[in-house]
């Protein structure tokens, strides 16, 4: 994937959460209707479910992966997992997000290979360079309005946002607290796209949600929807 169609490729990144979805609807539903509306990446994030380094793959947590790989790959939407480099391995999928807590980038680098996508979480500009320095492919950065599913995210500033957009030459997503209402805030600060999981995948309207955050980050870059 060349940097350009990586760009395209986060425009609308929705990251997973079951705890959010309502009833009834399960997780490929959802992410089916996600990328039905214009979801141009997925990640699966299921804290519950996921195992640290090291320890073997839990069954019910490979498949899950594998059926919402199978969504993807049928329409053509790169999957990533959430720190699971083992996991992300074992089913080929596209690629991993690394946290500052998790993996290293170089380590997820050296088991995957260089045609797998490497994101990692950045909340300040040292991390950000370093992230880039060590081979990221892009970088998540937030909270840029808060956020209720990660009770230890720090709020960004869009000031730092862009600090961060300005000095690496890599894509950036912006994530924390994202919402069809609140991401036309983020067309000054640079990023690629946003990375959303209530703001998308909450409520009934997933489809939507993911039409309308794809309209307004497409205005980012002066391109057709």
């Amino acid at each position: 994937m060349t940097k350009e169609e990586l760009k395209k490729a986060l425009r609308v990144y929705g990251v997973t959460n079951r705890e959010v979805l309502a009833s009834g609807i399960s997780l490929e539903e959802a992410v089916s209707e996600a990328i039905r509306g214009g979801a141009t990446m997925i990640q699966l994030r299921e804290k519950e479910l996921e195992t640290k380094q090291g320890e073997n793959v839990r069954p019910e947590w490979k498949e899950l992966a594998l059926r919402i790989l199978a969504i993807c790959r049928e329409h053509r939407v790169p999957l990533l997992i959430d720190d699971d480099v083992a996991l992300a391995r074992e089913i080929d999928a596209d690629g991993v997000h690394v946290g500052q807590s998790d993996q290293s980038c170089r380590e997820a680098r050296a088991i995957l290979g260089e045609d797998k996508i490497i994101g990692v979480t950045a909340k300040t500009l040292e991390q950000a360079l370093l992230a880039q320095e060590a081979g990221a492919d892009y970088l998540g950065s937030g909270a840029i309005f808060g956020t209720k599913t990660k009770k230890d995210a720090v709020p960004m500033t869009k000031d730092m946002l862009k600090t961060i957009t300005d000095a690496v030459e890599i894509p950036v997503v912006a994530i924390g607290g994202i919402t069809c209402d609140n991401v036309s805030g983020l067309e000054e600060t640079g990023v690629a796209g946003v990375a959303v999981i209530s703001g998308l995948f909450a409520g009934q309207n997933i489809a939507e949600n993911a039409k309308k955050l794809r309209k307004a980050v497409s205005k980012f870059h002066a391109v057709s929807v």
